[in-house]
């Protein structure tokens, strides 16, 4: 069997932190969701779990040091490593390990985050959009107890409930006395006799969930959104965290935003902008006319209030300015270009030759 040690990639003089560290990185990176279908991670991230479950208990870690993995059995009755894994991708503790006295395996979850890409027109005007998040959820099996239907925790008899024990040790200055978690309920205060099956004693389980965000008008990448109570839930009837939606919103192929304004681009002919035009133009509240006055030059900018974006805190909107291309018309046909020479003449403008073709760039070669 692999060395546990050699699994979490730490030396054997490693500290508790250090282990929890390197077991969070080995977790990460053979996690099951992270590898689907891999059957060979998922062997992989069991064998880390263990591992963790050895070494992150000192009590079974001295015994592992000892008699290594194959000797005599000792340690966890229940197995499994699961609580670590919350540990590990939530950061709340097992209810059978961990500190904090009898109420410090029912605090509240921890907070997750989540990135929601919306469309250009859901972050101006606003509405709902769907995110999913790997979260934990009550165990419905055990009612989020971690006992076993029909069962209960029971107070520990060997701290009292209190979830620490009292040691006694000399020292060349007498007698010290220190407080430590409780090596039987690992500072829960309780204990289980028959976990849950489901959950492992954990009162809950990690499931993927849906919610529906209500994203206000005017919001912009970069934003982030608090969903208070929407976070994973804690261990065994703890309360929940709160989820945070990051905001990242997909770029317009039309209009560029900035702050409260937005920018657009419009492309006339030249014939257009000489002698002007009333011209349609599509905003995201629909259809406006723009009047080209005669003669407008590329750079001209129409400025329509209140087309723009939202204030997130505040009334009004910005503005919508659209700025004026002029189109220098390309591939000229001989009356078209025998039209525009007449005007160049005429505004005794110099121009270019006509271009000739071919057979005529071939008759002035031979000549």
């Amino acid at each position: 069997m692999t060395d546990y040690y050699e699994l979490l990639e730490v030396s054997r003089e490693a500290s508790t932190e250090e282990i929890k560290r390197a077991y969070r990185v080995q977790a990460r990176r053979y996690h099951p969701d992270a590898n689907p279908g891999d059957a060979e991670a998922e062997a992989r991230f069991k064998e880390i779990a263990k591992a963790y479950e050895t070494l992150a208990d000192p009590s079974k870690r001295a015994h592992y040091d000892r008699f290594g993995a194959d000797g005599p059995s000792g340690g966890d009755p229940f197995g499994g490593g699961f609580g670590d894994i919350f540990e590990a991708f939530f950061g709340g503790g097992s209810p059978f390990g961990g500190g904090g006295g009898p109420a410090g395996g029912r605090g509240a979850g921890p907070d997750l985050e989540v990135t929601a890409e919306i469309d250009f027109e859901l972050a101006v005007f606003g509405g709902s959009h769907d995110v999913t998040v790997r979260t934990a959820v009550a165990c419905e099996d055990c009612e989020a107890t971690g006992a076993q239907p029909g069962s209960h925790a029971e107070r520990c008899r060997q701290c009292g409930g209190a979830g620490q024990v009292r040691q006694v040790r000399q020292s060349i200055l007498g007698q010290m006395v220190t407080a430590v978690t409780c090596p039987a309920c690992r500072g829960a205060g309780e204990v289980i006799a028959a976990p849950c099956p489901t959950c492992s004693g954990e009162g809950r389980t990690v499931t993927d969930k849906t919610y529906t965000v209500d994203i206000p008008a005017g919001v912009d990448s970069g934003s982030t959104l608090k969903l208070g109570g929407f976070g994973a839930v804690g261990p065994r009837g703890g309360g929940r965290g709160d989820l945070y939606v990051g905001i990242r919103v997909r770029p317009h192929d039309r209009f560029e935003r900035d702050g409260s304004d937005l920018h657009a681009e419009l492309h006339v002919p030249m014939t257009q902008a000489a002698l002007g035009a009333a011209l349609d133009f599509e905003t995201l509240d629909g259809v406006e006319e723009l009047t080209v006055r005669r003669g407008t030059q590329t750079g001209e900018v129409f400025r329509l209030r209140g087309r723009g974006v939202p204030h997130v805190r505040g009334r009004g909107r910005g503005d919508l300015l659209v700025h004026l291309v002029v189109d220098t018309p390309v591939d000229l046909d001989a009356e078209v270009e025998e039209a525009l020479r007449a005007v160049a003449a005429h505004r005794g403008e110099a121009v270019a030759e006509p271009e000739k073709g071919f057979m005529s760039k071939l008759r002035s070669a031979l000549r």
